[in-house]
């Protein structure tokens, strides 16, 4: 009974869900694929698997289409796009660009 004031805070805030369903739905692509993250080939290629995974969230969830965003950041990274302005790509800052 001495946590019923927090189980109950989402019947007094709006704001709040009364589950965590799109957490966990957020998750479960993860939770499917983690035998594939077992054949990364190495730490540092899990690592790597690990931060492209969140960036491609990142885009998700600030709108943008990850597959469009990706493909575009990559060409323009190709293309010597100045290592000093690389907050501009970030799924956030991005302004698609059409070559």
């Amino acid at each position: 009974m001495k946590l019923k004031s927090q189980l109950l805070t989402y019947t007094e805030d709006g704001r709040l869900e009364i589950d965590n369903n799109p957490a966990e739905n957020a998750l479960r692509a993860i939770c499917l694929g983690r035998k594939n993250w077992l054949f990364a080939g190495a730490d540092c290629g899990g690592e790597r698997a690990a931060a492209m995974y969140s960036l491609l969230e990142t885009a998700k969830l600030n709108g943008v289409n990850p597959q469009e965003w990706a493909a575009n950041v990559l060409d323009r990274i190709g293309k010597g796009h100045p290592v000093n302005r690389i907050d501009e790509l970030l799924p956030w800052n991005w302004v698609a660009t059409h070559a």
